[in-house]
Order: structure tokens, then sequence, then C-alpha cells
């Protein structure tokens, strides 16, 4: 259970920072942030909600929670993910940098994995 945990804690404490740096640009409507958001397609406005939407999943799933809070929080975050690929490839903004994107989604998916581990043993 030592492994889990240690595994859970490192891959969770990864992905959220991860999820947290790209979180605070949206958060404050950073130029930089802004400026890729509407390339995308997405309107202002939605910006600095998606942000505070990626801090929120952050905080839930490094905070004793629920398991169900957790599951959403781990799902609201995927689908950050998942969308900003498809945003990206839609937008024909895609290139070889995007393999960059492996370096959110993988963690994630260890962080989910050794989550539903630490649930599964009651912890």
């Amino acid at each position: 259970m030592k492994k889990t945990n240690i595994i859970y804690w490192v891959s969770t404490g990864i992905f959220g920072l991860l999820m947290l740096f790209s979180a605070v640009p949206d958060v404050v409507s950073s130029p930089d942030a802004v400026k890729f958001m509407v390339q995308l397609g997405y309107p202002q406005y939605f910006i600095p909600f998606i942000g505070v939407m990626k801090v929120l999943g952050v905080l839930a799933i490094l905070v004793p929670l629920p398991a169900r809070l957790k599951e959403w929080a781990y799902a609201g975050l995927a689908f950050d993910l998942l969308g900003a690929i498809y945003s990206i490839i839609g937008s024909g903004l895609a290139n070889a940098q995007m393999v960059f994107m492996l370096a959110f989604i993988l963690p994630g998916i260890v962080s989910y994995t050794y989550f539903l581990k630490r649930t599964a043993a009651g912890v």
C-alpha cells in the first residue's frame, strides 16, 4: 500500500501542478492565453471560466473529498485535455509539438489509476 500511495501522490502532484500552471493564464486572461483561445475559436468570456474550473478540479483531486466528487474532477480535467487536443486539431494549429500534451495526459492517467486502487483498498 505504501508504494501505491507514493505513486498516487507523486503523479497527482505532477498532474495538479501541470493543470494549475495551464489554468492561471486563463484565470487572469493573459494576452497569450486570450490570443491562443481566440485562435481556437473560443469567445473571450469562456477563458476565465475554463481557468477557474481547472483550478477547482485540481483542488478537488488534492483535498480530501468524497470519491464521487474526485471522479467528477478527474472527468472534468480529462474533458478539458481532450477538448484542447480536439480544438487544436480542428483549428488547424496541430503540429509535432502536440506530443507535449502527453506530459499532461500521462500523469493524469497514472493518478486516476492509483486513485481507483486506493479507493478499492479503502484509503
